[in-house]
């Protein structure tokens, strides 16, 4: 659809062009990430049974990597739900560590920290409707119902088969045995009134 290879590139575009920025200086955006990767580092180190590096200009760099990848796979329209997802997840953080707008006291800065917060928000929901857009085509939950009803149907079809074959065969092998039965008391008969 002509609306999704507008929209894509659009809503990538901020994504890309800040990866790339931040790749370039990343040392401007450590002060800002140095909180939320402590929280972090200290959360995956307590659930995790490796340590995690806990250099933050590391951090910020596979962050910006991650917008950059993702941005550019998203764009692009390749794996559209993962690559809007990836976003969405880098741009959680990065929203807590560089606009914390209830911490400042300068309403000039507040007002800021407060615009970029919201316009984050914005876009993570943007990203959020592009992880769950399935183009037109049915989702993985509808397909697998489908096929687990087709599934059980086919089932039942083959079971509901197989039970008037095996009616069939015991019909069949009763009409068998009576006409034994019939042929054994015919000879039976025969010999008492002497026929054989």
């Amino acid at each position: 659809m002509l609306v999704r290879r507008i929209a894509r590139p659009l809503l990538a575009a901020s994504f890309v062009y800040g990866g790339i920025d931040t790749l370039r200086n990343p040392g401007s955006r450590v002060p800002g990430a140095k909180p939320i990767v402590e929280q972090i580092t200290k959360a995956a180190d307590e659930q995790l049974p490796v340590q995690v590096p806990r250099d933050v200009e590391q951090w910020v760099k596979i962050d910006a990597g991650v917008k950059v990848g993702a941005g550019v796979l998203f764009a692009l329209g390749r794996f559209p739900r993962l690559s809007a997802l990836a976003l969405a997840g880098s741009i959680v953080p990065t929203t807590l560590a560089g606009h914390r707008f209830w911490e400042d006291s300068d309403p000039e800065q507040k007002f800021s920290n407060q615009a970029h917060f919201l316009k984050n928000a914005g876009l993570l929901g943007g990203l959020l409707i592009a992880a769950v857009d399935t183009e037109g085509k049915p989702s993985a939950g509808w397909r697998v119902r489908r096929a687990s009803d087709k599934a059980v149907a086919q089932a039942e079809a083959k079971f509901e088969k197989a039970q008037k074959k095996a009616e069939k065969a015991q019909k069949k092998a009763s009409r068998g045995r009576t006409q034994r039965k019939l042929k054994k008391q015919a000879k039976k008969v025969g010999k008492e009134i002497g026929l054989s």
